[in-house]
C-alpha cells in the first residue's frame, strides 16, 4: 500500500478539493441523495467474532451498532478489532467493548459539503445518517461520496 504526502497541508487540501468539486453543487446534494439505505448493523451485546464475520461476508469495513429500536449507539470497524487484537484473540469480547461510542453522524438533509469536510478533517471513512431520534437511516461512505462525484458530474 502506498501513501502520498499532502504537500498542500490538510486545510489547503480541503479547500482545493471542494473548489474542484464546485461549491454550489456540493451544498445542493444531501446525505439522502447518496447514502446506502440497506445497512448491515450489529447490536452491542454480540461477540466481536460475529461482527468480524459479518464484515468479512459482506466485504465491509465497519458496522453501525444499534439497539433494539434501531437507535445508533456506536460503530465498530475492522480497524478497531485489529488494533485491539494486536496479537491477542479478541473474538470473545463483546462489540460494546471495542465500539466507538462518540460517532460523527449526519441527518438526511446534511449537505454533501459538510460530509466531505468531516471526512477529510477527521480521517473517518463512514458517517451514519440518523433521524431526530438517532434511528439509523443509512450510511455515507468514502465510496458513496466518490460515486456521487461521478454521478453528479462534480469532477472537473
Amino acid at each position: 500500500m502506498v501513501f502520498y504526502a499532502n504537500p498542500l497541508g490538510r486545510q489547503n487540501h480541503i479547500t482545493h478539493t471542494l473548489a474542484l468539486w464546485g461549491e454550489g453543487r456540493l451544498r445542493s446534494i444531501v446525505a439522502r441523495d447518496i447514502m446506502i439505505k440497506d445497512v448491515h448493523t450489529i447490536t452491542q451485546d454480540r461477540k466481536v467474532a460475529g461482527a468480524r464475520l459479518v464484515m468479512h461476508r459482506h466485504n465491509i469495513g465497519a458496522l453501525p451498532v444499534v439497539d433494539a429500536n434501531n437507535v445508533l449507539v456506536g460503530i465498530i470497524t475492522q480497524r478497531d478489532i485489529d488494533l485491539a487484537g494486536a496479537g491477542a484473540n479478541v473474538s470473545h469480547l463483546l462489540v460494546s467493548d471495542l465500539m466507538t461510542q462518540t460517532v460523527v453522524k449526519a441527518k438526511e438533509t446534511t449537505p454533501l459539503r459538510w460530509i466531505v469536510e468531516r471526512m477529510i478533517k477527521t480521517g473517518i471513512q463512514r458517517i451514519p445518517v440518523v433521524d431526530d431520534q438517532s434511528k439509523l437511516l443509512g450510511l455515507v461512505t468514502q465510496t458513496t461520496v466518490i460515486k456521487a462525484a461521478l454521478m453528479f458530474d462534480l469532477l472537473k
